[in-house]
């Protein structure tokens, strides 16, 4: 399974651990322009190395330290920042915010040990929504599979809503498998669209029955399916972490296409076309008798309007409006 290097924070603390060292920073709170969400982690190795960020390179320095000394120390620190004064340039916070930075040293008996990070990273290599907490008042830690006993409704909530916070006196930081971009056309827009995608942490695969369109060497190392769309994604059964979009224009290709995507809970469904195209291909799902609500889950024609004109900049635009309905928490399957 392919990520992005931003999201591989546990695979190379381990890595790290086994090569003789390393310590784990995850962001727990924040208050006002805080430059990170919480659930963000940095990885620091025995020598110093650095993977990820908890403060977008404000406190970096500081808690590499720190996350030095418990590594001698073999116990885990909280540590806070924010911005006193006139003094917002020495160790805090720019930006006005305030952030409260939890450090794991891997090789201790507290905390994040070795065996629960290694569980961490194979439920991760499984694709398994994963959930690891941690008591600040003990350091007791446990690594929570979905389907675990341990995983109660409270903690399920979380990892649906994919937000990592503060329960009471316990950290609980959300992994949830890698958010999937399904992308039917191998047209000119969709080889930069897979690229953004990749780059925003999607597991990309491209759709396409015309073999010139959907090929290794217009998509070199995607994942490429040359099968009949409907069919596929019948098959991957999109769910509420897939976003799907059809680029061909051509209703025998798109057209069934979304009406399978539209019998799944995929976040987003976007279509291009101009205006008229897109009434054009809503007329036919009427013609079809998919309800209005499921109509308006479509967004369309597809993408913010940002004035794109080459496939570069619509493909940005697509993706920003993919990660608009993401982060925005409402989808229009919800509105």
């Amino acid at each position: 399974m392919n990520r992005p290097e931003h999201d591989k924070i546990p695979e190379t603390a381990l890595k790290w651990h086994q090569d003789g060292g390393s310590a784990i920073a995850s962001v727990t709170q924040t208050w006002g322009s805080a430059p990170r969400p919480v659930g963000s982690q940095l990885a620091i190795s025995l020598s110093g190395e650095i993977a990820g960020s908890v403060s977008g390179g404000c406190v970096e320095g500081a808690v590499v330290a720190e996350a030095l000394d418990a590594m001698r120390t073999m116990k885990p620190v909280l540590l806070e920042f924010g911005v006193a004064d006139e003094d917002a340039f020495a160790v805090g916070l720019a930006c006005g915010g305030k952030i409260k930075v939890l450090v794991e040293p891997i090789a201790g008996p507290l905390g994040i040990t070795e065996e629960i990070l290694h569980d961490l990273v194979t439920y991760r290599s499984q694709n398994t929504p994963t959930i690891v907490r941690t008591f600040l008042d003990t350091w007791e830690s446990a690594v929570i599979p979905h389907g675990s006993p341990q995983m109660t409704e409270e903690l399920m909530h979380t990892l649906e809503l994919d937000k990592s916070g503060m329960v009471d006196n316990a950290f609980i930081n959300v992994f949830n498998p890698p958010l999937k971009l399904i992308v039917v056309g191998g047209v000119h827009i969709a080889q930069p669209l897979m690229q953004i995608a990749r780059h925003s942490g999607y597991q990309t695969m491209i759709i396409d029955p015309r073999e010139s369109f959907g090929s290794e060497a217009r998509f070199p190392g995607e994942r490429i399916s040359n099968e009949w769309p409907d069919e596929v994604i019948r098959e991957v059964s999109p769910d509420l972490r897939t976003a799907v979009v059809t680029l061909t224009h051509d209703p025998k290709i798109d057209d069934p296409a979304i009406l399978e995507t539209l019998k799944t809970p995929a976040f987003y469904i976007g279509c291009l076309g101009s205006t008229r195209t897109h009434a054009k291909r809503l007329a036919r799902l009427r013609e079809k008798a998919v309800p209005e609500d499921q109509i308006a889950r479509i967004h369309g024609p597809i993408g913010l309007d940002i004035g794109s004109r080459s496939p570069a900049e619509i493909a940005i635009a697509i993706m920003a409006e993919i990660t608009q309905t993401l982060r925005s928490g409402k989808s229009k399957n919800e509105i």
